[in-house]
């Protein structure tokens, strides 16, 4: 019988396509659960559910009725919309999976910071804030965000008094306007953070059965000190000294367990201040948008198939990375209105090292920059002899691209 996996996710994913390539490589038979079905859905009812990831529970439910439920062997989520519907999903069905609070102590920065924080894990001072008043004397610089965004929507450092309140009124005006956001009212604070500076990494790692395995340490090589926190580059291998980078490993373990995470994907966000790491963020999934492209393995695998095999429980094979520098540009939006046109796409892409160019968000749509928007102009990989050279040609690239934007 077929090796059978439920893929779970939202439909504005951008991780679709490369999961299901790493499925067909895997020859694994995939049934896909989304909150809309494809127009084709009814030709494959076996294989495609459609489900409401904003109540978990009844998602898991609606699954395990399905008559093919007992073929399914894994499940797997796919972004951070997914999380708790698969965490749910698996649980049902009796299947591997991190537990259902775990997994939503990472959807809600608040209870994150408790967990972390009564386990001793290092991490920015941080305070909820129950606006819209004054919260009170803080150790300026610090970070105002929403509880359960990602990708730094609605982030926003501040220096003063009178920064925080117009920052907070921001934020709170943008959740009240997104009908998917966690809304400012019925006692939901903002969470504020002492800011810490210094360089940015992320980590990617999976999880089986609580033990961690490793599989990049991402530099992050433009600064984020602010106001907004638009990540750009991300490049492999980390430059950092491996003394530094077990350190860093060391502090995802300890968030891990800390949260009670147990299987499948992990990213996490940290800063290099002085001292130990300290924790930002950590998902229970694996890193977004088109990035995962840049993790090139001496397997030959791809993150994806890393993941559905460690979902199925099988062999990891090998997790070292392939020699040489590699990088990710994911594309700032210069500012908000209609995007018309991105011209020089074929000067860009023709540029020394640069391997992909892909841009996602549609002719016609509506964009904005962070802290309100929640996407990027699309992404752009390049390889090179180091972390230098790649982000040097990935910025280089996006210089060549004509973004038109019409208000």
């Amino acid at each position: 019988m077929a090796r059978r996996v439920l893929l779970v996710l939202p439909s504005r994913t951008y991780r679709a396509a490369a999961f299901l390539e790493a499925a067909r490589r895997l020859q694994l038979e995939v049934v896909v659960a989304s909150d809309q079905g494809s127009t084709l859905g009814h030709l494959f009812p076996d294989l495609e559910l459609t489900i409401d990831l904003d109540d978990p529970v009844a998602a898991a439910r609606l699954v395990a009725s399905h008559p093919t439920a007992a073929q399914i062997q894994a499940v797997v989520p796919v972004d951070d919309g997914a999380v708790l519907a698969a965490a749910q999903i698996a649980e049902r069905l009796g299947l591997p999976g991190s537990p259902v609070t775990a997994v939503a102590a990472t959807r809600n920065k608040l209870l994150l910071r408790e967990r972390l924080n009564a386990h001793g894990v290092s991490q920015p001072g941080w305070w909820p804030w129950i606006g819209p008043g004054d919260p009170g004397p803080l150790p300026f610089p610090v970070v105002v965000k929403p509880l359960d965004q990602a990708g730094s929507r609605g982030v926003i450092r501040v220096d003063e008094p009178t920064q925080l309140l117009a920052a907070g009124e921001r934020i709170r005006r943008e959740l009240l306007a997104d009908p998917t956001c966690l809304p400012p009212h019925l006692g939901v604070p903002l969470l504020v953070e002492k800011f810490v500076a210094g360089p940015e990494v992320a980590v990617e790692a999976v999880l089986r059965r609580g033990q961690l395995w490793p599989l990049a340490v991402f530099d992050k090589p433009d600064p984020l000190d602010g106001p907004y926190f638009e990540e750009t580059v991300y490049t492999v291998p980390s430059g950092l000294d491996p003394e530094r980078q077990g350190e860093i490993l060391a502090e995802v373990l300890a968030a891990v367990r800390a949260v009670g995470l147990s299987e499948g994907a992990v990213h996490a966000e940290l800063r290099l201040g002085e001292g130990r790491p300290r924790l930002i963020d950590l998902a229970g999934r694996s890193i977004g948008g088109r990035c995962s492209g840049v993790l090139r393995f001496a397997s030959k695998r791809s993150l994806e198939e890393i993941l559905l095999r460690a979902a199925l429980g099988e062999p990891l094979g090998e997790l070292e990375l392939e020699p040489g520098a590699r990088g990710v540009m994911m594309m700032p939006i210069p500012r908000a209105g209609t995007l018309r046109s991105v011209p020089g796409r074929a000067e860009a892409l023709a540029g020394e090292g640069i391997d992909l160019i892909d841009v996602s968000v549609p002719l016609g749509g509506r964009i904005a920059p962070l802290p309100e928007g929640d996407r990027y102009l699309g992404f752009i990989h390049a390889h090179g002899r180091d972390s230098a050279q790649v982000t040097q040609r990935l910025w280089r690239a996006y210089q060549r691209l004509g973004v038109v934007i019409e208000d």
